[in-house]
C-alpha cells in the first residue's frame, strides 16, 4: 500500500479503510493506552521520589507536575517516531528551535527532568523490562542518598547583634553546643557588633535560645543555608 495518501484519497473511496488499517498496523489504542499508564504510574513514582527527596527552601507542587507530564508527553511522540528516520529527524529540527526560558533553579531538578524523559523514551519504545530496573534503580539510589543527607548536621547562618563584651561568652557557647562553626563576617559599629556564623547542628539544638540567654547580645536570627539545605 501506498504510504504517501492525499486528503482525497482517504476521505473518497475505500482507501480510508485501506489507511485506517494501516494506522492500526503501527500501533493500536490498546497499546497506546497501556504505554501512557505506565508512563503515568512512572511520573508518579519520579514525582513521589523527588518530594521525599527535595531539601530545598521552597517545595514547587507544580515542578512535580511537570516530571509526570514529561513522561507522558514524550511516551506517545516516541511511538509515533518509531524507526522513522526522515520524522525523528523531523522532530529534532523542530525541538532544536524551541527554547525554554523558564529557569532551573537547582541543578538536580535538571536531572529529575532528564529521568523523566528518559523513561517516557524507555516506554514508548516497549523497552518496559529496562525501564522498569532504570526506575527503580534510580529510586533506591536516590532515597539512600537523602537518607545518607538527612543523618548529618544540618548547614545554618547564626547572624548576632551584640556587645563586643560577649563575644568570650558567645563562642563558648558555640563550642558547647555546635559541631562545627565558623565566622563568616563580623561588623564593629560604635552601637555593637554583628557577627555571621556558619553552623551545623542538630535540630534539637536551640542555639537561637541560648544566645539570646547570653548577657549583651540583642538579637539573633538562624537562616538555613541554602547550600546545604537545597538538593
Amino acid at each position: 500500500m501506498n504510504g504517501n495518501l492525499t486528503f482525497n484519497d482517504v476521505v473518497h473511496g475505500s482507501t480510508f479503510s485501506e489507511w485506517f488499517a494501516d494506522q492500526l498496523s503501527n500501533f493500536t489504542p490498546l497499546n497506546v493506552a497501556i504505554a501512557l499508564l505506565v508512563a503515568l504510574a512512572a511520573g508518579a513514582i519520579i514525582a513521589v521520589v523527588y518530594k521525599k527527596t527535595y531539601r530545598g527552601v521552597l517545595y514547587s507542587p507544580s515542578f512535580t507536575l511537570t516530571l509526570i507530564l514529561l513522561c507522558l508527553v514524550t511516551t506517545p511522540v516516541v511511538m509515533a517516531i518509531g524507526s522513522n528516520v526522515a520524522l525523528s529527524m523531523g522532530m529534532v529540527g523542530a525541538l532544536s528551535i524551541v527554547r525554554f526560558r523558564t529557569a532551573v533553579k537547582d541543578p538536580l531538578d535538571t536531572a529529575y527532568m532528564f529521568w523523566a524523559i528518559t523513561m517516557g523514551i524507555l516506554i514508548g519504545s516497549n523497552a518496559y523490562v529496562i525501564a522498569v530496573v532504570a526506575l527503580l534503580g534510580i529510586a533506591v539510589i536516590l532515597l539512600a542518598i537523602s537518607y545518607l543527607r538527612l543523618r548529618t548536621p544540618n548547614g545554618y547562618l547564626l547572624v548576632l547583634h551584640y556587645d563586643e563584651d560577649a563575644q568570650v561568652d558567645i563562642e563558648n557557647t558555640l563550642k558547647r553546643n555546635v559541631r562545627f562553626y565558623r565566622m563568616r563576617s563580623k561588623t564593629v559599629t560604635r552601637n555593637g557588633a554583628e557577627m555571621t556564623v556558619e553552623i551545623r547542628l542538630d535540630h534539637r539544638v536551640n542555639i537561637v535560645t541560648d544566645m539570646l540567654d547570653i548577657n549583651g547580645v540583642y538579637d539573633a536570627t538562624l537562616v538555613a543555608c541554602q547550600t546545604e539545605a537545597g538538593a
